[in-house]
């Protein structure tokens, strides 16, 4: 499956966006490079159990083993130890990553209620695009039923985009639906 997007932007994206933007050498057009999803979980400094649901689902959207993230500093405010798990990231690379963006692209997003598109100002000023997910139910590799809390994420696909014109390009071209 993640083959398809790589040879979609190999046969179509390079050619458009050259035309579009009028690159010299095909190493200049813009790609993806790597995809990272993570899920900050602040209520498991006092129920620790939802660390692991959260580590197991990510690694079912992402299909390769999350890194549990640890608090840096300790604040008392929170109840929070420096060392403390508080969440869980993944980062995608290659075939994986590219079959990770087709899902969310031609599967999951669809399945939003109400969806009109992703937001084409969550862009950083230099080309790389953030997402944010409020409900981890949209991924078809979740079972509903196993779910014991929501959990949000926060979805950051890198790309070697120069300006965010042309980070919109790529994306656009790659599928992903941006509001109109």
């Amino acid at each position: 499956m993640g083959a398809r997007l790589r040879e979609t932007y190999v046969k179509n994206v390079v050619p458009e966006l050259t035309k579009e933007f009028g690159y010299k050498n095909v190493m200049a057009v813009p790609k993806v490079q790597k995809i990272s999803i993570n899920i900050g979980l602040g209520e498991a400094t006092q129920n620790a159990k939802l660390m692991d649901g959260a580590v197991n689902e990510l690694g079912q959207i992402a299909g390769q083993k999350p890194v549990v993230t640890k608090a840096k500093k300790s604040i008392a405010a929170f109840k929070l130890r420096e060392g403390m798990p508080i969440g869980c990231m993944v980062t995608l690379r290659g075939a994986r990553m590219y079959e990770f963006l087709d899902r969310l692209v031609s599967v999951t997003l669809p399945r939003v209620r109400d969806f009109r598109g992703v937001s084409s100002k969550s862009f950083d000023g230099r080309g790389n695009y953030t997402l944010g997910i409020k409900d981890q139910l949209i991924f078809p590799e979740i079972d509903y039923n196993k779910v014991d809390k929501t959990k949000g994420m926060n979805i950051c696909i890198t790309t070697t985009a120069k300006t965010d014109a042309e980070g919109l390009a790529l994306l656009k071209h790659l599928g992903m639906p941006f509001r109109q």
